[in-house]
C-alpha cells in the first residue's frame, strides 16, 4: 500500500500552537484532567500541558473549574504556586487573583483607588465535568460544539471506571496502535502455550473499515473454522477515541471478566508525549462492576496501583527497559513484558523520534484501520481550512454507538449481525 508523503507525516504528527493538527483538536471537546486531580474547593491547583501549551487547571470555594494560562500575565510566574482561596487563584509573586474565567479580581500591589484589575484579563478554556472527566474546549467560541456525549459517559458511576497514563512518544503512534486489532495476537499473547485462544487460532483477521458520520466502525474478523467467526467491532470516533468488546469469560461457573467494553482517548501534550485516559464499562445496563473486577482490570493492563509512580506515569518504562523478563519471554508470553498496556508503551515508546518517519512504512491489509484513521484526520484538516464543520464534532453522531465482540455464524454479515450489539444501551 501507498507510503505516507513526508508532509503528511508532519502534519499528522505536530500538535504545536499554529499546526493543522492542533487546529482539529481543538474543534472538539477534549479531556483536560482526571476530576480525582482536583478532589475538592480550593484544592491546590493542577499543571496542564495540552497541545504545546501550559495551563493550570484549580477548583475554586463553590466547586468551579477554571483552566487557564499557566503565567500571570504581570510577571509571567507560574500559577502552579497560586493561593487556590476565596474563588480565586492568586499568584504567590505579587497576590494578583483571578477568577475561573481568567478576570483579574485583585492587584493588591497596586494603589487601593486603582481600577488596573478590570483591564487584565488571562486566557481561559471553558470546561465540563463528566463521567470522572474535566473536559475542556479549546477552539473558537462561535464554533463550540455540543458538550461530548459518548455512552460510557452516561453509564452510572458503579458500571464504568475511568483512569489515564502517561506515555512518552508522539499521540499518532499512541492511537494507532490502538486501533491496530492483529498485534493482540503477538504482543498480548499472555500465555504462549495455549494455542486454543481466540487470537492464536487465527493470526490474521480480515479487516472492513465502514465510514462513518463521527469517524468510522471496523471489525477484525477471525476465522475459526468450524467454530464460525469471532468478530471483534470496534468504533473509532473523531479525532482520537477507540472502544472495543471485551468478550466476558466463565470458568467453573464462575465469571472471570464482566460482560464490558473498553477504549481509549488519546490527548497531545506535545510533539513528544501523550496522555492516554482509559475507560472501561459494563455492557449490561443489569450487571455493575466490584472493586475487585475493577483492581483486575486495571492490574492486567499494568496500571494496578503498584504499577504506577507519581504524575500516572508507569513504574515500567524505557530506563529500567520495562522490567522485560526474558525467561517469561521464552517461556510463557510474547513480549516478556508485564501488562497489556505496558506492552504498547515499550513498543511504541521506543520508536523513532521525534515520532514515526512512516515514509519508509511498508503496510499491509492489516493496517486498513490505520490507513483510514489517517486519511480521516488528514480530511478533518482540509475541512477546517474550508470553514467546513470535521467529523464527529457534532455528538448526536456518536451518542448511540459502542464496541462489541462475538462469535457468528459463517456467512453473517457483521454490518447486521451485531448491529444491536453495537448500538448503546445507557
Amino acid at each position: 500500500m501507498d507510503m505516507l508523503k513526508r508532509e503528511d507525516n508532519e502534519k499528522l504528527c505536530r500538535v504545536s500552537p499554529g499546526t493543522p493538527m492542533n487546529e482539529l483538536f481543538r474543534r472538539y471537546w477534549i479531556p483536560a484532567v482526571l476530576s480525582e486531580e482536583l478532589p475538592g474547593p480550593d484544592c491546590p491547583p493542577v499543571r496542564v500541558r495540552l497541545l504545546g501549551e501550559d495551563l493550570v487547571a484549580f477548583r475554586d470555594t463553590n466547586g468551579t473549574i477554571g483552566l487557564l494560562d499557566a503565567y500571570c500575565p504581570h510577571r509571567r510566574a507560574h500559577l502552579f504556586w497560586g493561593r487556590n482561596e476565596e474563588c480565586g487563584l492568586r499568584c504567590v509573586y505579587h497576590g494578583w487573583k483571578f477568577d475561573t474565567n481568567g478576570q483579574c479580581t485583585d492587584t493588591p500591589n497596586e494603589p487601593p483607588t486603582s481600577d488596573f484589575k478590570h483591564s487584565v484579563k488571562l486566557k481561559s478554556y471553558p470546561t465540563y465535568e463528566k463521567a470522572g472527566i474535566v473536559w475542556t474546549y479549546m477552539g473558537p467560541k462561535e464554533l463550540q460544539p455540543g458538550y461530548p456525549d459518548y455512552e460510557w459517559m452516561r453509564a452510572p458511576e458503579n458500571f464504568r471506571n475511568v483512569s489515564k497514563t502517561f506515555e512518552a512518544c508522539n499521540w499518532l503512534q499512541a492511537l494507532e496502535g490502538g486501533i491496530d486489532t492483529s498485534h493482540s495476537s503477538f504482543a498480548h499473547n499472555n500465555n504462549i502455550a495455549d494455542k486454543n485462544a481466540l487470537r492464536s487460532r487465527a493470526t490474521a483477521p480480515k479487516l472492513e473499515v465502514v465510514k462513518t458520520d463521527y469517524g468510522f466502525k471496523y471489525a477484525g474478523i477471525r476465522d475459526l473454522k468450524e467454530d464460525g467467526n469471532y468478530v471483534r467491532a470496534y468504533q473509532f470516533i473523531m479525532p482520537a477515541q477507540q472502544m472495543r468488546g471485551a468478550m466476558v469469560r466463565w470458568t467453573d461457573g464462575q465469571m472471570e471478566k464482566f460482560p464490558s467494553i473498553a477504549g481509549h482517548i488519546w490527548v497531545p501534550i506535545d510533539d513528544s508525549n501523550v496522555w492516554v485516559y482509559n475507560f472501561i464499562y459494563s455492557s449490561d445496563v443489569n450487571i455493575p462492576f466490584t472493586p475487585e473486577f475493577v483492581e483486575k482490570h486495571e492490574t492486567d493492563f499494568g496500571r494496578g496501583k503498584a504499577d504506577m509512580l507519581p504524575g500516572y506515569k508507569l513504574v515500567r518504562n524505557p530506563s529500567n527497559d520495562f522490567l522485560i523478563d526474558r525467561e517469561v519471554q521464552r517461556t510463557k508470553t510474547f513480549t516478556g513484558i508485564a501488562g497489556i498496556n505496558t506492552q504498547d508503551y515499550a513498543l511504541q515508546e521506543t520508536m523513532e523520534l521525534p515520532f514515526c518517519d512512516r515514509t519508509r512504512e511498508k503496510l499491509g491489509t492489516a493496517d486498513t484501520a490505520i490507513i483510514v484513521a489517517r486519511q480521516l484526520l488528514l480530511e478533518a484538516m482540509k475541512d477546517i481550512e474550508a470553514g467546513k464543520v470535521p467529523r464527529g464534532v457534532d455528538p448526536s453522531t456518536y451518542n448511540m454507538v459502542r464496541g462489541c465482540d462475538k462469535f457468528l455464524p459463517k456467512g453473517v454479515d457483521w454490518k447486521e449481525g451485531l448491529l444491536e450489539d453495537m448500538t448503546a444501551k445507557f
